[in-house]
């Protein structure tokens, strides 16, 4: 495996690889976030504000369900990346038909059980009074698609452990500009309304992992799975899991705070809050492309070159890919900062929104380039199969930190409570990383094992 394109990741200067890397995936956040930007766009223009709390609130659920496709991604894409740095092709290949298997096992289970829960669900994450209708509508269909959304997820992982970053980009362009045309036909066109934006979203998942399976059955991949790798072996199930455990973890407290922050945001400024909220919640995304670029770019250089023991290179990918996102945090802060106010009118006309959104805007963005080390950093534990410590680095924001701070805060400063919570949470959480970096990183060996 030495000669395929993914011994490049051990070879080539680090910021030549991270360019190379981190460009397409990039793109493909880049395009991603514009489609649910735009379509949320869409949605507040097209059919309203309470529209977009709806479908703020149906998020979480389709969210962490494709997050076990997600996490299967980024568990078994860690061991791929280090079988092909050790020359270990074979066990390559068994850990992605086992991620196939265990993607399409467990998302089927939780579209059934989703489901049948519908009507409880939905209220316990805020979809309450007169948000509960659209986004019953909403939720519904999407949670069909949602296995295709997750194959797609774990596929994407995959193909960029391989070192194909162009071809994971092309994965994310598909359904986001399909999603677009959708949307503009179903909305607009023919008044669908809610139904039209959520098939709009159903069919992009489609046509994203169609491509994700043509690229894997062509000769671009060199992953050619057999009917064998598809048995899943519990030793494999057991280091996928660990690994990616870091993931579904992370996205199941990211749905646990939305339940309890779209409860709280209600309680306090009901539907208005929540939409306000909302807007904010969707720049997330598109405002940190670059960052999560960075970090998608530097995921298999880490884990090959940790593989193959090249431990300075694994040091100076750490190093660069910090200096990096810290770089494009700053300009994305100083654009949120300055511009809050013309960004959230891209949304809606609702001047009741438009009193709140800017100020959470700032609030929610307050410190992001400093958070760009924290994302880098438990990204680095990830990479390099270290599961405890990537699993108390991505938790410790948003688990440890945040949803307590959300208990505290409010019954003491009301709707500012709220927003406080999050600079505060991502200083904190920043802080910690630090110190676990430094520490893991000083414990490497001094010296490399020569690349053949």
């Amino acid at each position: 495996m030495k000669n395929t394109k993914a011994s490049l990741l051990g070879t080539q200067t680090i910021p030549k690889l991270l360019v190379k890397q981190a460009i397409p995936a990039s793109i493909g956040i880049l395009v991603m976030s514009l489609n649910i930007l735009i379509d949320t766009i869409f949605v507040g223009q097209w059919i309203g504000p309470t529209a977009i709390a709806a479908i703020n609130v149906v998020l979480p659920v389709s969210f962490f369900i494709a997050a076990v496709g997600m996490s299967i991604g980024v568990g078994g894409s860690s061991i791929i990346s280090r079988a092909l740095g050790s020359n270990k092709p074979e066990k390559a290949l068994a850990v992605f038909g086992n991620q196939i298997a265990l993607t399409l096992l467990i998302t089927i289970s939780f579209v059934l059980a989703g489901l049948y829960f519908v009507d409880s669900l939905i209220p316990s994450f805020g979809g309450k009074g007169a948000i509960f209708d659209p986004a019953k509508i909403y939720y519904t269909i999407v949670l069909y698609g949602v296995p295709f959304l997750a194959l797609s997820m774990m596929g994407n992982t995959v193909i960029r452990a391989e070192g194909k970053p162009k071809f994971a980009m092309y994965a994310m362009l598909i359904p986001s500009v399909g999603n677009l045309i959708l949307d503009y036909l179903f909305i607009n066109v023919l008044d669908y309304g809610m139904q039209g934006a959520a098939w709009a979203t159903t069919i992009s998942y489609g046509l994203c992992v169609s491509f994700i399976i043509w690229f894997f059955i062509s000769k671009n991949s060199e992953l050619k799975v057999k009917f064998k790798h598809l048995k899943l072996q519990l030793v494999i199930v057991k280091e996928i899991a660990s690994l990616g455990f870091v993931t579904l973890a992370r996205q199941a407290v990211v749905s646990i705070t939305y339940l309890y922050l779209n409860n709280i945001l209600y309680r306090f400024g009901g539907e208005t809050l929540v939409t306000a909220y909302a807007i904010s919640a969707r720049m997330l995304m598109f405002a940190l492309f670059p960052v999560f670029g960075i970090t998608q770019g530097f995921l298999p250089i880490a884990g090959y070159n940790y593989g193959a023991k090249n431990y300075a290179r694994v040091k100076e990918s750490v190093f660069v890919g910090i200096k990096a996102a810290v770089f494009f945090g700053l300009i994305v802060f100083a654009i949120l900062m300055l511009f809050p106010e013309a960004i959230s009118k891209l949304f809606t006309n609702n001047k009741a929104v438009l009193e709140l959104a800017p100020n959470a805007m700032r609030w929610v963005f307050a410190v992001t380039p400093i958070a760009a080390i924290q994302i880098i950093g438990a990204a680095y534990f990830q990479a390099i199969g270290k599961a405890i410590p990537a699993l108390v680095l991505t938790l410790a924001r948003q688990g440890f930190i945040f949803i307590p701070l959300l208990f505290i805060l409010p019954e003491f400063y009301g709707e500012l409570g709220i927003w406080m919570a999050f600079p505060i949470s991502d200083v904190l959480a920043t802080i910690i990383t630090a110190v676990f970096l430094n520490k893991a990183l000083k414990k490497l060996p001094k010296t490399d094992k020569i690349a053949a």
